[in-house]
Parts: structure tokens; sequence; C-alpha cells
């Protein structure tokens, strides 16, 4: 069984206004905040209402094509348009959530340079870089499974079932 590691509502709030403060002050600022579903929702959501930007979001933990892979599609139209655009997931873990949407932007003919990734958790271990994150750790020392506010809620089995996705994160 893996270690729990609860996240309470005001260290997520904190980090919330950690990355606010690190995009307000980076001399970038985006025209649109992407919450990636599921777990970057909720971040996505606050940090919308923390920086005053606007949110649009990608349902990645679906495979539902209509509201995972076609929304990414758009956004890469929007890029070579020239708008800024900042996805926002909970954790960068593995980098696998993260390298997918590079390389579905990418093979849509996103314009890079105006792309950004913000997480609440970045590992530095991960196969994916991300521009922003509030905290960091290595999953090589590293092995709690983080369980963050909205996740709370559920069943102990399903957080047990997610931490077991992909052993190496937690053994």
């Amino acid at each position: 069984m893996p270690v729990f590691t609860h996240i309470p509502h005001d260290e997520f709030v904190a980090a919330v206004h950690t990355l606010a403060g690190a995009v307000r002050d980076g001399g970038w600022t985006p025209d649109f905040i992407i919450g990636i579903g599921r777990g970057g929702l909720a971040p996505a959501v606050y940090l919308s209402h923390a920086t005053g930007l606007p949110m649009l979001s990608v349902d990645y933990s679906s495979q539902v094509e209509d509201f995972a892979e076609a929304p990414l599609v758009r956004l890469a139209e929007r890029t070579r348009a020239g708008e800024k655009l900042l996805f926002v997931d909970d954790i960068n873990d593995s980098g696998r959530t993260i390298g997918h949407i590079r390389t579905t932007l990418a093979n849509a003919g996103a314009t890079a340079a105006v792309l950004r990734f913000a997480t609440l958790i970045d590992n530095v271990s991960s196969a994916e870089r991300v521009d922003y994150a509030a905290r960091t750790i290595d999953r090589r020392d590293t092995k709690d499974w983080f369980v963050f506010p909205w996740e709370a809620v559920a069943p102990q089995q399903s957080l047990a079932d997610d931490a077991a996705e992909v052993p190496d994160r937690i053994a």
C-alpha cells in the first residue's frame, strides 16, 4: 500500500498563489489558462481567479476524442494566431500527460513558443519539464502518493488503484 500524503486545502491555495506570482512576475502573460482534466481542473480554476485570466479546459483523462484530442487541435489553431496558452495540471509525475499534450499540439501545428506548462508539484526526474511549479520533488527519493483536496473524497481503494497505475512512482 502506498504512503498517502494529503495536501491540506490551505497548502493547495498557497501553491496556487505561488504559481500566480511566478506567472505575474515572469514577464509572460497567457491569454488563457488551460486546465488539464482531471487533476488540473481545480488548480486551473483557482489560478484563473488568482490571476484574473480566463480559463478553458481539456479533458485528457477521459480519453473521449471530442473532449481530449479535438480541443487540443483547436487550441493549436489559436496559437498560430498568436494566443499564449498556459496549461495547468496538478503534478508532473512521469511526464506522460504533458508529453502527450505537447506532441498532440505539435502534430496539430501549434506554435511552441506561446505554450507554457505549470504544475503544483514537479518531479525533477520526469521525462518532461514545466515552466512553473509551486513545489519540486524527485521521484527517485519521494515515493508518496499525493492526495489533493479534490481527491480526498475518493474511496481509499480508488486512490490505491490510481497510485498503482505506474508502480515505479511509489515503489
